[in-house]
């Protein structure tokens, strides 16, 4: 059940952001669920100073008059049409929208279907639902271990289908079947198996490649439940690793721990990333480690704060973030190892409970 006290405050603090004489117009799906608790790919939000309205058509209206709280439900097919009249007898003169859902065609039918109401399309609007949905309520955690649970038992009653001769697209097949046999609402993203020299790709595509004896299998997976992501890549072996193999896991593990010890509230994202990508830099595969360290999970499967080089972001209490360092070795393998945690004050909760170390199948 969703706990409404959450959800109405989450529109206040939206509210908040807002000056007297402007509204925000929230339009994405992600971002309608973070702040109504309500799932539709028909709908839109716009939220004043002081009042907030949510319009959706026929086939969703009374599904969003019990679930909605602290809204006027409207049930309409014209966006412009309804809002417009809202906004003129509020006599709100900016209208804040989310700039990154906006395409050209979009903005221009904006500008022509509000006006006179001043159309505002740079980032602001995104600035502030993106600050509030980096910090996650305890409801909000419970859904995303939620998910996580399912997807790892999943995982773990894939392992015995794991072997020479099982193609990759099987192994996935299998694993999305499993989630949502365990009751996701469906999965996080495109679930990777990639097995042998295929592992060298990060994002590999799961195809008829068959599992041989000695090969690594990299799978990366998640589950949705009640809106929200799971996130978790494990790397198994199918019979005895060479050397070489071994090694690169376990500067991987290494790596990998080192960056899960050192996350905490207050700490720079960036410096998270150095942590792990310092370890294996020095163990010679710095070149082999092309992509960010982690990144935040929630209601999307990729969003604040991110965990990179590049990253100016600050954790803090309440993010749930991945940790996931790797080593891909083209025409060879890839190993990556990836946990999501809740970050607290003096670190973290690790909400996976799946092992870490080498499992050989």
């Amino acid at each position: 059940m969703v706990e409404i006290g959450c959800i109405v405050l989450k529109i206040k603090k939206l509210a908040e952001k807002l000056t007297a004489g402007s509204a925000g117009l929230v339009t994405s799906e992600e971002s309608i669920l973070y702040l109504t608790g309500f799932q539709t790919d028909n709908g839109y939000l716009l939220v004043t100073k002081d009042n907030s309205y949510f319009m959706t058509d026929s086939r969703y209206i009374e599904a969003a008059k019990q679930q909605i709280k602290d809204c006027e439900i409207i049930c309409g097919n014209d966006l412009f049409e309804v809002f417009s009249d809202i906004l003129l007898s509020l006599q709100i003169e900016r209208l804040f929208v989310e700039a990154t859902r906006l395409n050209v065609l979009t903005v221009a039918k904006y500008k022509e279907r509000f006006a006179p109401v001043e159309l505002v399309y740079t980032d602001e609007l995104d600035c502030h639902i993106k600050a509030l949905r980096k910090i996650k309520s305890e409801e909000e955690k419970n859904k995303i271990i939620s998910a996580q649970r399912i997807a790892e038992q999943a995982f773990l009653k894939v392992l015995d289908i794991i072997k020479p001769g099982v193609c990759e697209r099987d192994i996935a097949a299998e694993l999305e079947y499993y989630m949502r046999r365990g009751g996701a609402d469906g999965i996080s993203f495109d679930t990777i198996v990639v097995t042998g020299a295929n592992s060298s790709k990060p994002h590999g595509v799961p195809g008829n490649t068959k599992i041989a004896l000695g090969d690594f299998v990299t799978i990366d997976f998640g589950a949705v439940y009640e809106g929200y992501h799971s996130d978790t890549t494990r790397t198994v072996a199918v019979g005895n690793p060479s050397d070489e193999m071994r090694l690169v896991y376990d500067t991987v593990l290494k790596a990998q721990i080192a960056g899960v010890d050192a996350v905490k509230s207050g700490m720079c994202a960036k410096d998270a990333d150095a942590v792990c990508r310092n370890i294996i830099e020095e163990a010679g595969y710095g070149d082999a480690f092309g992509h960010g360290t982690g990144h935040g999970v929630g209601v999307e499967i990729h969003e604040a704060p991110t965990i990179s080089p590049r990253s100016t972001e600050t954790l803090q209490e309440g993010n749930v973030i991945t940790v996931e360092p790797g080593i891909y070795l083209p025409g060879k393998f890839g190993v990556r190892i990836e946990d999501m945690l809740y970050v607290t004050e003096t670190g973290s909760e690790n909400l996976v409970t799946l092992q870490k170390e080498l499992i050989i199948l």
